[in-house]
C-alpha cells in the first residue's frame, strides 16, 4: 500500500504557534521533506524531532518530487513543511500534492499559521471576500499585467513583500490602482509585529523616511463596487445606444438579450432603451 504525504503547517515567527497535531505527525512519519533543511532543523530540534530530513525546493520540485512519490508508492509516510507557514501556499508544495494525485498517492493537510489569514483578520479591512496574490512577479511585463488586473478587483487584496523592495511595490500599487487604504503587517507573530493601518500615499511617504524591516504582508483595500459601477455606465453612454446595441449584437446576441444587457449597463428600463431605437 502507498504511504501518505502529509502538509503540516510550521510557525511563521512564534514557535507557540506550533500545533500538537503537527508535532506528533512529524514525529511518526518516515520523512520530512523541508523546503531548508538547514532553518527546519532548528524547528525539530527545538520539539526533540528526530525524522530524518530531505530538501524539496523551488529548484528541485520536480526531480525530487519523482523520488518522493516513488517513496511514497512503497509505502513510505512523507511531512513536507515549509520554512515558515502552510505548504503549498505560495511554494513549490503544490506541485507536489498536484504529482501525489497523478500517481494515486493519499493526501492530507493538517492546518496552522499562514500569514496571509493571518495579517487579513489583523488589517481592519473587509475579510468576507478576498484575492490572495503573494510575491507579484519579477518579470516586469507579467508583474504590470497583474496590477492592472487589480485596478478593479473589488475583493480585498493580500500581497507578500520583501522589505528591500517594498518601497518600489508601494509606489507601483499607488501608481497603478490610485490612493487606497492598505495595512501593512510585518513581523507577525513576533515580539515587534505591528500592524500599520494607513493609505498607500501615507504608506510610502513613511517608508521613504524609514527603513523597512521585517518580512511584510500587504492588506489592500478593494474597489468600491458602487464606483466601479458609474465607470462602467459612463463608459458605456460614450456610446450612442444604437451602438450599445450593435456591440452585442455583433458578438453574437439576439436582439432580446442585447436589449435586456444594454439596459443593465447603462442603468436604464428596456422599455427606455426600445424607446432610444425607435
Amino acid at each position: 500500500m502507498s504511504g501518505k504525504l502529509y502538509l503540516c503547517a510550521t510557525p511563521i515567527g512564534n514557535l507557540e504557534d506550533m500545533t500538537y497535531r503537527v508535532v506528533r505527525i512529524l514525529g511518526e512519519v518516515d520523512l520530512i521533506a523541508a523546503e531548508d533543511t538547514r532553518n527546519s532543523i532548528k524547528l525539530l530540534n527545538h520539539f526533540g524531532i528526530k525524522t530524518p530530513m530531505t530538501s524539496y525546493h523551488e529548484y528541485n520540485k520536480i526531480d525530487k518530487g519523482r523520488k518522493l512519490i516513488e517513496k511514497l508508492q512503497s509505502g513510505m509516510n512523507i511531512a513536507l513543511i515549509t520554512d515558515a507557514g502552510t505548504p503549498g501556499i505560495s511554494d513549490p508544495g503544490e506541485e507536489l500534492v498536484k504529482m501525489c494525485y497523478e500517481a494515486g498517492v493519499e493526501v492530507t493537510s493538517l492546518p496552522g499559521a499562514s500569514a496571509g489569514i493571518t495579517a487579513l483578520t489583523l488589517s481592519g479591512l473587509s475579510t468576507r471576500r478576498f484575492a490572495f496574490e503573494a510575491f507579484l512577479p519579477a518579470d516586469k511585463k507579467e508583474r504590470q499585467s497583474v496590477l492592472s488586473e487589480l485596478v478593479n478587483e473589488t475583493r480585498t487584496i493580500v500581497l507578500y513583500e520583501a522589505p528591500h523592495r517594498l518601497r518600489k511595490t508601494l509606489q507601483e500599487l499607488s501608481e497603478t490602482l490610485g490612493n487606497r487604504r492598505i495595512t501593512v503587517c510585518r513581523e507577525l507573530t513576533k515580539k515587534h509585529e505591528t500592524a500599520f493601518v494607513t493609505t498607500l500615499e501615507e504608506a510610502l511617504s513613511y517608508y521613504e523616511e524609514n527603513e523597512p524591516k521585517g518580512e511584510c504582508v500587504l492588506v489592500l483595500e478593494g474597489r468600491s463596487r458602487k464606483e466601479l459601477r458609474q465607470q462602467e455606465e459612463a463608459e458605456w453612454k460614450e456610446m450612442s445606444v444604437k451602438e450599445h446595441m450593435e456591440f452585442y449584437l455583433n458578438q453574437g446576441m439576439d436582439r432580446k438579450d442585447a436589449m435586456k444587457q444594454v439596459a443593465k449597463d447603462r442603468g436604464m428600463g428596456k422599455r427606455d432603451v426600445y424607446r432610444e431605437l425607435l
